[in-house]
């Protein structure tokens, strides 16, 4: 593909092991630019909220909270596997924001509104700062609705399972995969149900269907897309 100039963002929403973050991560690498995964932020405002013992259905403590915590997300330090480090009041959480209880308790935290709202700013923030890929569930919806490129990926529950049946083991793990599986349908049906930005496509997102494609297939498709897209905005006239 040709190099795409100038600045841009590409917002990439799915539901729960789509490939989101693996997707995202690679085609921002290939087309030099910042990677972010929105769902750190709230897996770790949840990761807090069961260390101090605030229920997650508590809304006003949770939305306090979110407007308190001090998350950073670095460049990856060590080779393990991460994507990026992720720091609480300076401690390193990278693996422990995927653990069980994180997933089991994330959907219910993050569809409250106020722990939306109050990670909303930083969002949008780095969202416009350059060229910047951004992954999450509400990402061409309500964070970035005027995203140049919106992408929503789709996969079989079933694929989705195993990928993070997949992802645990290798974080040294040993998971239940009909657990996990449940779990990734009980997510799914709070992530779609919820009253705050439910999880659906953008009306202008170009579907991706990752079943049965390798990484590299659905990178390229992206890339392809985001090509042609980004450029009619620089034929348009349009800044960049």
């Amino acid at each position: 593909m040709t190099e795409i100039p100038g600045r841009f963002t590409i917002a990439i929403d799915g539901p729960a092991g789509a490939g989101k973050s693996t997707v995202g991560e690679r085609l921002a690498k290939r087309l030099h630019a910042v990677y972010f995964d929105t769902g750190v932020l709230y897996r770790a405002v949840t990761l807090a909220a069961l260390r101090r013992n605030i229920p997650p259905d508590d809304a006003d403590a949770l939305a306090e909270l979110a407007g308190k915590l001090v998350v950073a997300v670095k460049r990856p330090s060590c080779d393990d596997g991460r994507q990026s480090d992720v720091l609480i009041d300076g401690e390193d959480v990278t693996w422990e924001i995927r653990s069980a209880s994180v997933d089991h308790n994330v959907s219910e935290v993050s569809a409250h509104p106020g722990v939306r709202a109050a990670l909303l700013d930083a969002q949008r923030r780095i969202g416009r700062s350059g060229r910047v890929v951004m992954v999450g569930r509400d990402i061409g919806t309500a964070v970035l609705p005027d995203a140049e490129v919106k992408i929503y990926l789709l996969a079989s529950l079933q694929e989705r399972a195993r990928r993070r049946y997949e992802q645990l083991r290798f974080a040294g793990s040993t998971p239940d995969f009909d657990d996990i599986l449940e779990e990734m349908r009980r997510r799914d049906t709070i992530d779609s149900e919820r009253a705050a930005s439910p999880l659906r496509p953008a009306a202008d997102a170009v579907l991706v269907d990752t079943d049965g494609c390798s990484i590299d297939d659905v990178v390229d498709r992206i890339a392809a897309i985001a090509e042609v897209r980004l450029g009619d905005v620089v034929e348009a006239g349009q800044p960049t």
